[in-house]
């Protein structure tokens, strides 16, 4: 019998009917077999899309040429399909006709032959089915990586939320959050509902997100405080799948409970709103992604310690760029000879480049720390041989036109003070330190504040030195060489601060633990600022250096910026012969 092959290169195939033996003898059952080989047969259906038009064909095929997992409605492939004619007797005339799928037919049922069916697993299905799979996953997987603050907006956020608002009550439950209900609670529910009565979980405040992660607040149970909620910190945080989980007391009853979706200090990305303000300096980012700001009014004097490479100098020009702006007096103290505050000379109303200028500079403060004193006593009317221990006010009660402007002290490398070769320099040594303690205990009210920097600041430097670091009250430690340097900078006021400082890896310059002797201590990281922007912020804000005329022989000689020669817009012409 003449068979005609079928091109099916360009078509659509879909599996319609399950692959079944063909039965030759429906009263005997018998099975058809292939004439050449022998093999059984097996029929099913199949439509045929093809420009537009779809027909169903009943198919033969081999039982070898079918392969396993094949479901209705997949996309096959048949090969070797080929159409037989059939021949029909009506009225006594044979009619011979071929019907084979095509453009002109109608759909209907038609029939052929190929030699096997096969699953359509080629490159064009891959791209249709896996290419927008492995996009998506793909820009997911970069995201995270490169840009997490997109991917936790787009992914993360979502499925966080979800999570948390699906086993809310079940994560408190389990973290040891919930209460039992209240009597009429429990019987009105029992009445109402005949349910089961279930501890009560903190009530639950509005979930706002943010750029960095989520905020909600909790109203605590009776008999609840915020250390409970604290203490399960980590185990929300892993339950919710986000990098970190703080607790914040608002109120009375309420914590704000703030989960970070990643890792905000690997990337320091200042906030666009930071409590800022007069003699308020935002510096570094916290790990809950709030700003680390340096407050003089309520922490007056501040130790920072760092190794080498460690950030204390970023964190310092921070300090610097932030008080440039601001109408205060900025004296510095390098003894590096002024290598690291040079730069911002246009800013600074005066500067010590070695011992023995800090040891001609320190007597002026202390002097001007009494001056302002005496205002103090001539302004309340005390008498001026009264003793300065009794004064308790400070500056900030003077009028605003009388009130003197504060001075902000920046010691770097403060070991060089200490450190004497002859018995000359023993003795400068402890004029020095006696000033610097009577700065650091006395300096507040008159409004003068300390920002003492070093490597390493412990008893081992000589007489005084305990004294003085017990009066600087905040506390920043970037990464250290030894954890007795940590111990120098944290461990009379937060103990279990040391082994987060001794952990900071040299890769992450601008790392480190701030404390205070609150006792509470949090992980921050100061931005990248390069030292010709700095510089650049105090040369635009050197009109804001007040007149201090005790302090103008420090005042550090400040070079002219060179400015180039103008161009002329006039061309020259020859004159003419």
């Amino acid at each position: 019998m003449r068979s005609i092959r079928v091109d099916v290169s360009a078509a659509t195939i879909l599996l319609t009917e399950a692959p079944e033996p063909k039965v030759k003898d429906r009263q005997t059952g018998e099975i058809a077999k292939d004439a050449q080989s022998g093999e059984a047969l097996m029929r099913l259906g199949v439509v045929f899309i093809d420009g537009g038009e779809s027909s169903l064909i009943q198919v033969t095929v081999p039982e070898s040429g079918v392969t396993d997992g094949l479901a209705l409605g997949s996309p096959v492939t048949l090969i070797g399909l080929v159409a037989r004619p059939w021949e029909s007797v009506f009225n006594g005339a044979a009619a011979a006709r071929h019907r084979l799928p095509g453009r002109r037919h109608r759909p209907g049922r038609h029939t052929g032959r190929c030699g096997g069916l096969s699953l359509m697993t080629d490159v064009t299905t891959l791209l249709e089915v896996g290419g927008p799979v492995a996009a998506t996953v793909g820009g997911a997987a970069y995201l995270r990586v490169k840009h997490p603050a997109a991917y936790w907006s787009t992914v993360g956020l979502p499925v966080s939320t979800v999570k948390l608002l699906g086993s809310y009550g079940a994560v408190m439950d389990a973290c040891g959050l919930t209460v039992p209900p209240s009597r009429l609670r429990a019987w009105a529910i029992h009445a109402l509902t005949r349910r089961e009565v279930r501890p009560v979980p903190p009530r639950r405040g509005i979930i706002r997100p943010t750029s960095t992660g989520l905020r909600l607040r909790l109203r605590l149970a009776p008999g609840q405080e915020p250390a409970d909620v604290a203490a399960s910190a980590e185990r929300l945080r892993h339950t919710w799948g986000v990098h970190g989980a703080y607790v914040e007391e608002i109120k009375p009853g309420v914590v704000e409970l703030r989960l970070i979706g990643f890792d905000v200090l690997r990337k320091v990305r200042m906030p666009r709103k930071t409590a800022g303000g007069f003699l308020k300096v935002p510096v570094a980012l916290r790990e809950d992604a709030t700003p680390f700001v340096r407050d003089y009014r309520a922490i007056p004097h501040q130790l920072t310690l760092g190794a080498t490479l460690s950030g204390k100098s970023m964190f310092l020009r921070h300090l610097i760029t932030g008080l440039a702006r601001q109408p205060v007096a900025l004296v510095g103290i390098d003894c590096k000879r002024g290598v690291e505050l040079a730069p911002f000379a246009p800013r600074l109303s005066a500067l010590a480049t070695d011992p023995v200028q800090a040891a001609e500079l320190l007597p002026v403060l202390v002097e001007l720390m009494e001056d302002r004193y005496d205002l103090i006593k001539a302004r309340q009317g005390i008498a001026p041989s009264t003793p300065d221990e009794e004064i308790t006010s400070d500056i900030w009660g003077l009028p605003e036109e009388e009130r003197p402007v504060p001075v902000v002290l920046l010691v770097d490398e403060v070991a060089e003070l200490f450190l004497i070769a002859t018995r000359k320099d023993e003795e400068r040594r402890d004029e020095m330190v006696t000033q610097l303690i009577r700065l650091a205990q006395l300096g507040r009210a008159a409004g003068i504040y300390l920002e003492v920097c070093g490597q390493r600041f412990g008893a081992e430097l000589g007489k005084g030195a305990t004294m003085l670091r017990a009066q600087l009250t905040g506390r920043v430690c970037h990464r250290v060489n030894d954890e007795a340097s940590a111990k120098m900078a944290l461990g009379d006021i937060a103990p279990e601060a040391v082994g987060a400082a001794c952990a900071i890896a040299p890769e992450r310059p601008g790392l480190a633990v701030a404390g205070d002797t609150s006792g509470g201590w949090s992980r921050i990281r100061t931005p990248y600022l390069s030292l010709a922007d700095a510089a650049a912020t105090c040369r635009d804000n050197a009109h804001l250096v007040p007149d201090l005329p005790a302090l103008k022989p420090f005042r550090p000689a400040v070079p002219a910026v060179p400015v180039s020669a103008p161009v002329s817009l006039v061309k020259p012409v020859p004159a003419a012969e």
